[in-house]
């Protein structure tokens, strides 16, 4: 059984700086700025191989029991108060330069009455001679108080050692007699305020992420476990939901910056792409922008047309007017059809038209994910994938403007997550662009891959008398 570790505490004393150190990698946003964190930031963890979850969260300026009307910090801090109930270990960090503050003291009145197990991380504690500095903190009342600097490392080996041993139900590395599949990774992307949040929220049914009207509300890149049942199987997911993606000359702080690179980094790091637009705002310059860095890192998407509730009694209408009319052209087909050619370097990808307020069409974005997964993970036999280029080349000649005529030899498929298929040719500066489209689009045909990029990769094939004659040489 895993046990769970929440880092809890108040504004700027280090939480995201020890959280990044546990996790062996930059996830939380560090910055000097009180506040960059809001939501809960998770990480699967292994120490010395026994696995755990380390969670982070935002700093709390005021407690749990007090009244607010800042929507942000009242969000703040019942994400604070849902992963202090979900913990089994709290890590409740303190600054050892500004030593014991009146928010520390109220914090520790309400982890005492929550009745966890809480260790007292006193950070910044750069040298043997500031140790002393922690005895201020037995008056917090807890027994375990263990000094650390997150940012040098100092420490924290003692503190994960200390915290496993104390956990109050052992953590064992589970020995499972076969490998479990990993979990499929959705990145929730977008601008800001088209309802990336409120789409996670909607899928999973539960408040795991701050969703407001503020634009601006996610910041770091939130990874949210999700599963999806099959005929009695369950598929495990994790959805990330991600900083909304903003134009250059829009970020104004460094802050925002790292938002929008980590939001950049989480396509990159993710198996397929949840592409979110506005229904009411259209489909902008800054959406194909969007859609450039999906295509560029060659990611799987599905298109969700968000807040598709705001249209959808219009849509009726005009649909029972069309059949009143006898007119055969679908509304809803002519709207997919035009998202389509505005992002037409997306063509591949599913439209889905939605709304996380009303949750129309959620149902068909879960059976897209499942779809475009199933599809992701086809691999295509050598002998049938040669019989379609084969047939492809006969149908069509490659055009030449030099007078040297493209010749195909040998085709295999040589990755999926994208399908990635390697073509054997005679040189492969003869393969245009164009060509490659229509290759694409015939292997798109006999196999499907909806939702997934088609990658090629041409190369000459290594020349007959040059491998004889290295045989020969080897004789």
């Amino acid at each position: 059984m895993s046990g769970i570790i929440s880092i809890i505490g108040r504004p700027n004393v280090g939480k995201s700086a020890l959280f990044n150190r546990i996790a062996g990698r930059r996830i939380a946003i560090v910055h000097n700025e009180p506040g960059v964190t809001r939501d809960r930031v998770s990480a699967e963890v292994e120490w010395h191989g026994i696995p755990f979850t380390i969670i982070d969260t935002g700093g709390l300026g005021i407690l749990p029991e007090e009244k607010t009307k800042d929507e942000i910090l009242k969000e703040t801090v019942e994400q604070v108060q849902i992963a202090i109930d979900s913990s089994n270990l709290i890590f409740f960090v303190v600054d050892g330069k500004d030593g014991l503050t009146p928010l520390d003291l109220e914090i520790s009145k309400h982890l005492r009455k929550t009745g966890k197990n809480v260790f007292v991380v006193v950070n910044k504690v750069d040298n043997p001679e500031e140790k002393l500095n922690i005895l201020d903190f037995t008056r917090l009342g807890f027994d375990n108080i263990l000094p650390v600097s997150a940012v040098h490392g100092i420490g924290v080996e003692q503190l994960l050692k200390e915290a496993i041993n104390s956990l109050s139900e052992p953590i064992k590395k589970e020995d499972n007699q076969h490998e479990e599949e990993s979990p499929t990774k959705l990145a929730i992307i977008g601008k800001p305020n088209v309802g990336k949040s409120s789409i996670i929220n909607a899928l999973t049914k539960s408040e795991r992420v701050i969703v407001s009207s503020i634009p601006g509300t996610t910041r770091d890149s939130i990874d949210v476990p999700f599963e999806i049942e099959t005929d009695g199987r369950r598929q495990k997911y994790i959805l990330i939901d991600t900083a909304g993606i903003r134009k250059k000359r829009s970020i104004s702080s460094s802050v925002e910056f790292f938002s929008v690179k980590r939001a950049e980094d989480s396509v990159i790091r993710c198996d397929i792409v949840i592409f979110v637009l506005d229904a009411d705002a259209g489909i902008t310059e800054q959406d194909k922008k969007i859609a450039d860095i999906i295509t560029e890192n060659n990611k799987p998407c599905v298109v969700v047309i968000n807040k598709w509730d705001l249209f959808a009694e219009a849509i009726e209408k005009q649909v029972k007017e069309k059949k009143k009319n006898n007119e055969k052209n679908d509304p809803m087909d002519e709207f997919q059809k035009w998202v389509q050619d505005k992002l037409f370097f997306l063509s591949y990808a599913q439209v889905i038209f939605t709304s996380a307020k009303t949750g129309i069409n959620l149902d068909r974005l879960i059976e897209a994910i499942r779809y475009v997964k199933s599809q992701l993970n086809q691999k295509i036999p050598t002998a049938v994938l040669n019989r379609i280029i084969h047939d492809a080349v006969n149908t069509k000649q490659p055009i030449s403007n030099t007078g040297e005529f493209l010749k195909f030899f040998y085709a295999t498929q040589i990755k999926t997550k994208p399908p990635t298929f390697l073509l054997f040719v005679n040189k492969k500066e003869l393969l245009s662009p164009q060509y490659e489209k229509y290759l694409t689009g015939k292997i798109r045909k006999a196999f499907g891959f909806e939702g997934c990029p088609i990658v090629l990769i041409s190369r000459p094939r290594p020349k007959v008398e040059l491998v004889k004659k290295n045989n020969k040489m080897r004789r």
